[in-house]
């Protein structure tokens, strides 16, 4: 499915980056089977198949297929388009499977290019076969107060398209494979698969359940940490040791926010269960089964639940980051790492661009952090220079790493990047990234990873701080500078050993890499 879609495809945001995630669900809409994607689409998309059962239910019927974006239906963010194919069999009245692929499109409307305005406020600034109803729910946010329709409906439509004929193949290999063996044999291997990732999770949580008794005699684990502007985000995890279970209670987490960080719930239960499949010592596919162990409490109303027309596209870019954070600080299963995808888009009336930018991983108890990479929630691809400066008004003017960002200790954090944009035609840039105030924690004695920088020389001279979030207008020989988060240290390390030997450490490693993402990478750049 991922390979037919991004040969179909036609924008660099899908076809370049790979912003975009497929997988197979069950007949209760259940996660069953994904390829190495997008993590933040992944655990989110059961959501998005799950509440489409919901409403139409036995109005499904062969050939149908639902495109679906709304935050409170299992959407993350609106750019993020959802398009579900039900699976049918002679004989079954109902879907025996799902096939779903969600992709980012880099605009869709709303108040500026790339459809990530920094400073909405509702739904509606942020940005929807039947072609003439799919354009005009594109064109949509024209009506809204300085706000445009999308301003690649052409992208959009092909871009759509191609997720309806990687959807398509899926469908087919899955009929291929219930040809083969059976629907029976198909459908009970789909639940020993989530059975499987069941045991394996409640495993995992009896094993820590008893290290933390005997280190401290109490099952409870708590955690928090900050968005830039001070908004908490609080955890308190009770587990079962007997059952393997737990309740993760985000409780005391703070209100929704007059801004964009709001995370609808679907994102909450992506970055769980992304944790939860990190921290299982077993090579299982990130799967529902996960979760079956696990009760989450979120207070309606908080930034992790918000209203309906709370603005989102901060949230699943930015806040599911700090959620992982808070997790696997509470498990201290390792140091923070960028904590922000680094979001950038700019462009005119005419065109869009938007990329997400690497930086530094955290650190862990027996390995560094890893520098320039995605981490955590989001997994895609940087656009490479010539394509950039082919298609869009831009000059790549550097690109490297940012030394020294990295948190240090007897494990040190991963570095950041250096990114620089040279204009050389009037845009309007938006930037949405976090970790500008409050940097990546250390662990264990390590210390914290350097906080990002985002700044904008003019032309004249003049160099001016955006902070996190800033939406500016740029004329031809304005340059954006943007110097991303390191990771957090973990450990303490010997004053003399403080920072050269350690970066020594890191420079020279070698990592093998093997396995099926490496694989399915391989095959990806052989397109």
């Amino acid at each position: 499915m991922g390979r037919v879609l991004q040969r179909t495809s036609i924008s660099t945001n899908i076809k370049e980056r790979l912003d975009f995630s497929c997988a197979v669900f069950g007949p209760d809409g259940g996660l069953v089977s994904n390829a190495p994607h997008i993590p933040v689409h992944l655990g989110a998309m059961q959501e998005t198949v799950q509440h489409q059962i919901r409403s139409l239910g036995n109005e499904l019927r062969e050939g149908d297929v639902i495109l679906s974006n709304h935050p409170c239906a299992g959407g993350s963010h609106l750019p993020d388009l959802t398009v579900i194919t039900p699976v049918f069999r002679k004989g079954v009245s109902r879907p025996v499977f799902f096939v779903a692929s969600r992709g980012h499109h880099a605009d869709i409307g709303g108040m500026t290019p790339g459809s990530m305005p920094p400073h909405s406020t509702s739904l509606q600034q942020e940005g929807v076969f039947q072609e003439e109803a799919v354009t005009e729910a594109l064109m949509a946010p024209a009506q809204y107060p300085d706000c445009s329709g999308t301003r690649n409906l052409h992208d959009n439509l092909s871009d759509l398209r191609a997720q309806v004929a990687a959807n398509q193949r899926g469908s087919q290999l899955v009929g291929e494979l219930i040809d083969s063996y059976g629907l029976a044999v198909v459908q009970a291997y789909m639940g020993y698969i989530q059975s499987n990732a069941e045991l394996a999770v409640r495993d995992m949580l009896r094993d820590f359940a008893r290290r933390r008794r005997q280190q401290t005699g109490s099952l409870e684990v708590e955690s928090e940490d900050f968005m830039d502007d001070g908004t908490p985000i609080r955890l308190r995890v009770q587990i079962n040791e007997e059952e393997g279970s737990a309740v993760f209670d985000f409780t005391r987490t703070g209100t929704e926010v007059w801004g964009n960080c709001n995370a609808p719930r679907a994102i909450t239960l992506s970055a769980l269960i992304y944790c939860l499949r990190c921290m299982v010592g077993q090579d299982i596919p990130l799967n529902q089964g996960c979760l079956a162990p696990i009760k989450v409490i979120i207070p309606p109303g908080s930034i992790l639940q918000p209203s309906q027309d709370a603005a989102v596209v901060g949230g699943n870019v930015l806040t599911s980051q700090r959620v992982v954070d808070v997790i696997f600080r509470a498990f201290e299963v390792c140091a923070a790492s960028q904590g922000c995808m680094n979001n950038i888009s700019f462009g005119s009336e005419s065109t869009g661009y938007y990329e997400t930018v690497a930086g530094g991983a955290g650190a862990g108890p027996g390995w560094n952090g890893r520098s320039g990479v995605h981490s955590h929630m989001t997994n895609t691809r940087i656009t490479d220079p010539e394509i950039l400066e082919k298609r869009y008004p831009v000059i790549l003017e550097q690109f490297s790493l940012r030394p020294g960002s990295g948190g240090a200790g007897s494990h040190c954090g991963g570095d950041g990047v250096i990114r620089k944009l040279l204009f050389r035609n009037k845009v309007i840039l938006s930037v949405l990234t976090e970790r500008r105030s409050i940097c990546p924690y250390g662990l264990q004695g390590g210390e914290d990873g350097a906080a990002g920088l985002n700044l904008l020389h003019r032309a004249n001279g003049r160099v001016l701080n955006l902070g996190a979030k800033a939406s500016i207008s740029l004329h031809p020989g304005d340059m954006f500078c943007l110097y991303t988060p390191g990771g957090g240290g973990y450990g303490r390390e010997e004053e003399a050993n403080r920072r050269p030997r350690s970066k020594l450490r890191r420079l020279n490693e070698t990592f093998l890499e093997r396995g099926s993402v490496f694989e399915y990478r391989m095959a990806q750049e052989g397109v």
